[in-house]
């Protein structure tokens, strides 16, 4: 969304939410019931995640050396939560640039976030990284007593008690969120906070055009704030500098008509202005992906965007900085970092721009991409397999609303509108994932049996009357049921990575990698998609024609 959008639109967007607020306030009552029920992971009798910090009084929250609207949130939310119990608690940054970006200064001062630039760490018992990993290339790495984490980028480091990653959520201001929730802090007194979180979560999906976890929709929808704050701050972007610095990036840009990717040199200046200048490039017609990059001590910062479904800006990211930096973020925006020491021991006479298009190239030639509903697999080179007796849930649509309501599905996958109708059913798979099936396609595959599935799942998945907003949980109406291993599927294990787009859903992909399955039901050549290959030889056994 572009800034000329947000001036002329940013009104009724707001006045929008406002409305929406309204509508679904019941959302926040289940919410809280929903996170609490679901123990955010935990084993029974086992202490909430910020619990197990009590013994601390001296601790310092950390946020990664270029701090963006969602590390000031999340970082100011667990100041102000350590704060309130009555610990001797500091928010910092280091890195070789201070803030400069004007939105995030603004959001500072008005929002009242004690956040400090420091060039060694405070005294402190425990360090509480905050929308970062210690030891990542943006990150300062302090010594420290004890260490604990809480993000939301793709995990780099072993698990432990202390960190709480949840890489599938859009900002790390959710994370916190959702652990406020677990533990009962009320953020509603404090409308700075709340706001403060609105904006991070805002900031880092793409003004929420990439929001996808049911738990960041709620938070959306129900956190509390400062409608006219959040509208300054949407237009605060630039300052008269840095909009020469994207001028005259703008004049060196590469681009490659084969592949419709540019690559944009942009001289040292605040990381975050990279953002503006590839959130710009990628409006282009004839441009695809861009990646727009600059120097910084210690290496290069990168900023990823694409507008094609057939490109994940995260998973470019991480393939341009494989084995040399890190790199993440999310479909349309991503982010990374490659360390100059690293690219000029592995690349020593390469310069990054060239570097940058080579490697950009060798993504796209990486992989196939099959459009399941029009493609045709050759059932000559499949295997048939049946799925194994493993229960799952179904619940029918009718047990519990009426013929003709429209309704919203919430689950991991993303939201669905759809129409209750008769035959209209929901599968439950063992991870919580949810798809819609036809009564008459449930029937010829699954048989109910009196067993009790067994779930791992992370959120339990709902479903959102449109008319009257009530929420259901699709567990409160489930039946246990097993294949009845009579449709066969076929498949094979892959020798090349692909890209698969499902006929049930035709804007995401599905990566298979090399090792994983494809599969094609029977009953329908069209029903094309990926099982990873560990899965795969648990769920299905080989079988002869």
């Amino acid at each position: 969304m572009s800034a000329s959008y947000l001036k002329k639109y940013g009104a009724a967007f707001i006045k929008w939410e406002v409305a929406m607020k309204k509508h679904l306030r019941v959302v926040m009552e289940f919410t809280e019931e929903n996170n609490m029920g679901m123990n955010n992971g935990r084993k029974n009798g086992e202490r909430a995640f910020l619990d197990r910090f009590d013994q601390y009084e001296k601790i310092c929250i950390q946020c990664h050396d270029n701090p963006d609207a969602d590390a000031l949130a999340s970082g100011y939310a667990l100041w102000s939560f350590f704060k309130e119990k009555g610990k001797e608690v500091t928010f910092v940054y280091g890195g070789a640039n201070q803030i400069q970006k004007s939105n995030l200064l603004l959001m500072i001062k008005e929002l009242e976030i004690p956040v400090q630039y420091v060039t060694e760490l405070p005294d402190c018992d425990l360090l509480i990284m905050a929308d970062c990993q210690y030891g990542s290339g943006n990150v300062t790495k302090w010594k420290a007593p004890e260490i604990a984490m809480v993000d939301h980028h793709q995990c780099g480091l072993m698990q432990g008690d202390h960190y709480c990653i949840k890489s599938n959520l859009g900002s790390c201001s959710t994370v916190v969120w959702s652990l406020f929730q677990e533990v009962g802090f009320d953020i509603s007194r404090n409308i700075h906070l709340s706001t403060a979180l609105y904006y991070g979560l805002y900031m880092d999906t793409s003004q929420f055009e990439e929001i996808f976890h049911p738990l960041d929709k709620d938070m959306r929808d129900t956190l509390e704030k400062d409608d006219q704050l959040l509208f300054h701050l949407m237009n605060t972007n630039l300052s008269l500098e840095e909009l020469s610095i994207a001028g005259e990036a703008l004049t060196k840009r590469i681009y490659d008509e084969e592949y419709r990717f540019s690559v944009i040199p942009v001289k040292q200046c605040d990381p975050n202005i990279l953002g503006i200048v590839s959130d710009f490039v990628i409006q282009v017609e004839e441009i695809n992906t861009c990646v727009a990059f600059n120097p910084n001590p210690g290496g290069y910062k990168l900023s990823v965007r694409s507008c094609v479904k057939e490109a994940k800006a995260n998973e470019m990211a991480q393939f341009l900085c494989a084995d040399i930096g890190n790199g993440g973020g999310h479909l349309t925006k991503g982010g990374g970092f490659i360390a100059k020491k690293s690219f000029e021991q592995t690349y020593p006479d390469c310069q990054m721009q060239d570097y940058l298009c080579d490697r950009i190239r060798n993504y796209f030639d990486s992989y196939e991409v099959i459009y399941a509903k029009t493609y045709q697999l050759d059932k000559a080179q499949l295997q048939p397999y049946l799925k194994k007796a493993i229960p799952v849930g179904v619940t029918r649509a009718e047990d519990f609303l009426k013929m003709g309501t429209p309704i919203l599905v919430r689950t991991l996958e993303g939201d669905v509108d759809l129409i209750v109708s008769k035959d209209l059913y929901f599968m439950i798979g063992i991870e919580g994932e949810v798809y819609p099936i036809r009564k008459e396609k449930f029937e010829r595959t699954y048989r109910y049996v009196d067993e009790v599935a067994e779930f791992d799942m992370e959120y339990a998945p709902t479903i959102r009357n449109n008319i009257d907003g009530e929420i259901y949980r699709l567990m409160d109406y489930m039946r246990s049921c097993v294949a009845s291993g009579t449709t066969k599927i076929y498949a094979k294990p892959l020798e090349k990575n692909v890209k698969v787009f499902t006929a049930w859903d035709e804007h995401k992909y599905y990566t298979g990698l090399a090792g994983d399955y494809i599969v094609m039901r029977e009953d329908d050549e069209h029903d094309i998609y990926i099982v990873r290959g560990d899965i795969f030889k648990k769920t299905y056994e080989k079988v002869e024609e």
